[in-house]
């Protein structure tokens, strides 16, 4: 090899490189600010006199937000690219997060977090649209390792969450203390970022050809797909920990870990799904997770023990722990869509499932029993494994981008 050729392979490995820190930095940032908020909604439920009910009204303003953002973002990924929209995301998303700290009542605080919500779901499709042109640039599967440094930057975001509330610090200057040299970092790595023109369809759509590009089979399983995931993932946050303390009469402390357990193995896994989706066929690992993840927590609540629940939802994140993002990367496969378009109609089918998860497995629960209705988890589990295995979208690769 000569010394250019030698100069231009070394000058691309450091460009791929970059590329990837970019997105890790986003992703990390994204989980991290959105998390360290978590710890002080007593705070804010206190000081705003919210009851229970006007509580979860009010929580509801940043899921609703996204959903709107990602139906928005849809349509203006095809025309601005990911890399601009990334951008404009993340000084919007550390903007915004302070404003939910000055709230002075349930309207103005459900605006601000509808506001962020906003923001959230744009920087969340858009980020994953570049991560699918940054894996179709280097021509290898890195979204699960992009998600996992989301799930790290959610874990230390809770932990720095925790701290601040023990330190006295208010919400809205916590957040912006973080939040504003994150930006400028964050934001300046955005530059190594790469246009995706390489992914725009060919032709402008009409809005009635857009709308049945969009119902074709691919993104209908994908979303699917999607939607019984993050259906397992919502009910997961908001029900392991009354099922293990007020079910199995656990103490608070082991009720608490059932979640903690849950994401820390499903971080895990996501770090190692770089080198596990490269080494094996999507189609063949996905269901053989999900299967564990499956019969892991079926199993769990049949011997009904805190021990064997606790691995159950241990089992269930490492099963679900790569689904979202081999669904998100298989959104570049799809052809006569761009990919940001196809993410963004997927996420937003995949967040319903994660809105309607926590409330439905109540209203069962209720008719029946909470440990009734948790066999619902299993079963969704298993509902992955068969599409995941069945999925035409997931056996097909990308060319490497030139």
């Amino acid at each position: 090899m000569s010394t250019r050729q030698r100069s231009d392979t070394s000058e691309r490995s450091d460009n791929g490189r970059w590329m990837q820190i970019a997105l890790v930095a986003v992703f990390f940032f994204q989980g991290f600010l959105f998390a360290s908020w978590t710890a002080h909604i007593p705070h804010v439920k206190e000081h705003l006199h919210l009851s229970d009910g006007s509580l979860g009204i009010a929580l509801l303003g940043a899921p609703i937000g996204s959903m709107l953002a990602m139906l928005a973002v849809s349509r203006l990924l095809p025309k601005f690219g990911s890399r601009r929209i990334v951008r404009v995301s993340l000084v919007g998303f550390g903007i915004a997060g302070p404003l939910v700290g000055l709230s002075t009542s349930l309207a103005t605080f459900f605006l601000a977090f509808l506001l962020w919500g906003i923001f959230q779901g744009s920087l969340d499709v858009s980020m994953n649209a570049q991560a699918i042109a940054v894996e179709g640039r280097l021509g290898r599967r890195l979204m699960p390792g992009f998600h996992g440094s989301w799930s790290m930057g959610s874990l230390a975001g809770a932990g720095v969450g925790v701290l601040g509330v023990g330190l006295g610090w208010s919400l809205s200057g916590q957040l912006l203390l973080f939040a504003a040299p994150s930006v400028v970092v964050v934001g300046w790595l955005s530059t190594q970022m790469v246009p995706d023109d390489q992914f725009r369809v060919e032709h402008e759509l009409d809005g009635e050809r857009l709308r049945w590009r969009l119902l074709q089979r691919a993104i209908i399983v994908l979303a699917l797909i999607a939607f019984a995931d993050m259906f397992c993932e919502g009910a997961v946050a908001d029900w392991t920990a009354v099922y293990l303390h007020g079910t199995l009469h656990t103490t608070v402390v082991v009720a608490g870990l059932g979640y903690a357990s849950y994401l820390l193995i499903m971080m895990t896994v996501r770090l190692l799904g770089n080198k596990v989706m490269n080494r094996f066929r999507v189609y063949r690992a996905l269901p053989l997770l999900a299967t564990v993840g499956a019969v892991g927590l079926g199993t769990g609540l049949v011997i009904n023990q805190p021990a064997s629940v606790l691995a159950g939802f241990m089992c269930l994140g490492a099963g679900l722990a790569l689904v979202i993002p081999m669904v998100f990367s298989a959104c570049g496969h799809i052809d006569g869509v761009h990919p940001g378009t196809a993410v963004a109609t997927v996420s937003a089918v995949g967040w319903t499932g994660f809105v309607l998860g926590p409330p439905l497995i109540g209203a069962i629960a209720t008719l029946t029993s909470l440990w009734t209705a948790l066999y619902l988890l299993p079963l969704l589990a298993a509902v992955v494994a068969v599409g995941t295995g069945s999925a035409r979208v997931l056996r097909r690769e990308r060319a490497v981008a030139q």
